[in-house]
């Protein structure tokens, strides 16, 4: 491949590109890191010319290309996603701004194949569900459907890992924190037209469909559970935080991404990742924001 063209831009010549490469390949984790911050200082325009040795025979090589090609496609990401978020209002499309959200993190992140995955899944369950008795009873095949068959259910064993916030990584392993379950659970039943919203209770995040029959509150981290009015009355007495009827009330689908932000916020000061956490204190000051 001829990258000359594509690299005449780029502040280095033919010898110092071979010596990158060969420090690229250095057992010393120092050296790498000082030649990583280097070639992020040139700026993306070195993606054009790292992109051939993503392929390198040299495996090292061959990740240290790739991890400073992703860093500059994970900085656009981040720019998107914000961009997204300054955009639109409390109606932000929950969908696009979650697999936006994993693109920051996961730059490589195929937000059309995801979705896709999310029809695939409509479509088995519109083909289960063409006629049922009740809401009860069609909320029962998605639950069997979704927890016993593709078997999501909620980390409890790996509570504060990141990936539970991540749509993409929750649809990939299976595992998810409450309010990303209950984003897949939204996402599926959208798109088979059911009056499905969320319910933010303090310390918990639930679905609720709502129709003339009455509520029936959907606890997708506990693969399913259905729960009455009257339970969730129960949970909030039985915890600190007390009774107040705006618990129960849906949440908007901004509010929705900004306590996917906020989990993901926790989860990087548990884990001591400041950098992450700092980061993602950006996206909350952004869907902050009164863009009414």
């Amino acid at each position: 491949m001829d990258t000359s063209a594509s690299t005449a831009s780029l502040p280095l010549d033919e010898h110092k590109r071979a010596v990158f490469l060969n420090l690229l390949g250095d057992d010393d984790p120092a050296v790498v890191l000082a030649v990583h911050a280097k070639l992020v200082s040139l700026g993306p325009d070195v993606c054009a010319w790292l992109r051939p040795h993503t392929l390198s025979s040299d495996a090292v090589v061959r990740r240290h290309a790739r991890a400073v090609i992703q860093h500059f496609e994970g900085r656009d990401a981040e720019h998107d996603f914000l961009s997204f978020c300054l955009r639109h209002g409390e109606d932000i499309d929950l969908e696009a701004g979650a697999l936006k959200l994993c693109c920051t993190t996961y730059p490589t992140t195929n937000c059309a194949a995801y979705s896709a995955v999310l029809d695939e899944f409509a479509n088995e369950l519109r083909d289960r569900t063409p006629s049922v008795a009740s809401p009860r009873d069609e909320l029962e095949i998605i639950n069997t459907y979704l927890f016993k068959e593709l078997r999501f259910r909620g980390n409890e064993e790996n509570y504060f890992d990141p990936r539970n916030s991540y749509l993409s990584q929750v649809l990939d392993h299976r595992t998810g924190n409450p309010i990303s379950l209950c984003t897949l659970y939204m996402l599926v039943a959208r798109r088979l037209g059911l009056p499905i919203v969320g319910i933010g209770l303090p310390g918990h995040f639930l679905c609720r469909y709502q129709s003339s029959e009455g509520s029936i509150y959907i606890d997708p981290f506990h693969r399913g559970r259905l729960l009455t009015k009257a339970d969730c009355v129960q949970y909030l007495l039985d915890s600190a935080f007390g009774l107040n009827e705006q618990f129960l009330a849906p949440v908007t689908t901004r509010r929705m991404l900004m306590r996917m932000c906020g989990n993901l916020h926790q989860c990087y000061l548990h884990l001591e990742q400041a950098a992450n956490a700092t980061r993602i204190n950006g996206y909350l000051l952004a869907l902050a924001r009164d863009n009414t």
